[in-house]
């Protein structure tokens, strides 16, 4: 006998945007930090002069975060949207046959 499709349960959708978010954001604000640290202590080697550690977080770091989270955002909760929809749709189709 074929197991029967439950309806998808849309409260759980925020739950898993905002996790999703922001796991992806702290990824993005570590890389982009990184990146922004090894290129201030490379710029200002070449310079000489010393380096400035708040221009990699204030200046490179938060805004890449903030625009790698937006665009995570977007993607995770059109993906979301399609799945409950796909997954209501399979479960109605299921319904009828």
């Amino acid at each position: 006998m074929l197991p029967t499709a439950r309806l998808p349960r849309w409260y759980a959708i925020p739950v898993r945007v905002l996790l999703v978010t922001f796991i992806g954001t702290l990824i993005a604000f570590a890389v982009s930090l990184l990146l922004g640290i090894i290129g201030t202590v490379a710029v200002s080697a070449l310079r000489h002069i010393n380096p400035n550690m708040t221009v990699a977080y204030r200046d490179i770091a938060l805004p890449a975060a903030v625009v790698a989270g937006s665009v995570i955002f977007v993607l995770v909760l059109a993906m979301e949207i399609h799945h409950y929809r796909q997954s209501k749709a399979l479960a109605a189709i299921e319904r009828v046959s």
